[in-house]
């Protein structure tokens, strides 16, 4: 049942602690491409603190085990959306104190907050990612044109089977609503947004670097050979020993950027809170 508790001064400063933390990360991962573990552990660590403190003063274990239930659950979400390869480990670590902050006051207050929040991050981060691929077309528009066109001329088969379904659909369900012709759209685009995504990561986020301007947890674009050592690409990046033996071999390497998430999350968080203290909900 969701009672008015999320109206209480008690979750305030959880609040703000989280919006600490992520605002931290924002300027992190902006300017390093990286989180810091002790942003994302240190928001753990508070949101837990202050909710064993103030369980005290209020006499009420709940109000902690719901939240250490609550940083659990996105726990195990951070690592199911890392290793389905949709979160870099910083986004995922970050997704773990938030979990912690709302206020639940019965196990179905998991689903309202828990999922909810969820939801509002991934809107939030397919509107964010999008404009920001269009700054990154802007700035490297000559290249990602051609690479762009030549992508859509390889899959022109492709693009003309999903328009057809997506005709041969909308016809089927005729009369239409406004749903099935949203449906039938984005079946219509599907090999124009992957040709969009795919000359995105190709012109824009795969740079060759020298080796001091690596850090840890950096995505190899391909297999590095060093002697009769092969260092791998992997979703879980380069470790601090695989960077020291690139270094130590002077070794330029091609990695590949990702978009920084973590304003998504700020961006989410801002809105999902003011929607906890000012709607009826």
């Amino acid at each position: 049942m969701i009672t008015n508790i999320n109206k209480d001064v008690e979750y305030l400063f959880m609040y703000f602690i989280a919006f600490a933390a992520v605002l931290f990360a924002v300027i992190q991962d902006l300017r390093t491409r990286e989180i810091s573990n002790w942003v994302t552990f240190s928001l753990i660590g508070f949101v837990l603190a202050y909710r064993a403190i103030y369980s005290v003063y209020l006499a009420d274990l709940w109000f902690f085990l719901y939240g250490l239930i609550g940083v659990l659950l996105f726990v195990v979400l951070g690592y199911l959306f890392y290793y389905s390869r949709v979160f870099a480990g910083g986004d995922a670590k970050l997704l773990f104190g938030i979990g912690g902050v709302f206020p639940y006051s019965s196990l179905t207050d998991y689903i309202y907050y828990g999922l909810g929040f969820i939801l509002v991050l991934f809107t939030f981060g397919v509107i964010y990612t999008l404009i920001y691929s269009f700054f990154l077309v802007g700035k490297n528009y000559n290249s990602f044109k051609k690479e762009f066109s030549n992508h859509l001329f390889r899959i022109r088969f492709y693009f003309i089977l999903s328009v057809a379904v997506a005709l041969a659909y909308f016809f089927l369900t005729l009369p239409v609503s406004v749903i099935y012709l949203i449906f039938a759209f984005f079946i219509a685009i599907l090999p124009f947004l992957f040709a969009y995504v795919k000359a995105i990561e190709k012109t824009c986020m795969i740079k060759f670097v020298a080796t001091d301007k690596i850090t840890e947890g950096d995505w190899l674009e391909k297999d590095v050979s060093i002697g009769k050592r092969i260092i791998k690409k992997s979703f879980a990046g380069l470790t601090l020993e695989e960077i020291a033996l690139l270094r130590k071999h002077e070794k330029r390497v091609w990695i590949k950027n990702g978009i920084p998430f973590a304003p998504a999350f700020l961006i989410a968080l801002i809105f999902f809170i003011l929607i906890l203290r000012y709607s009826s909900w």
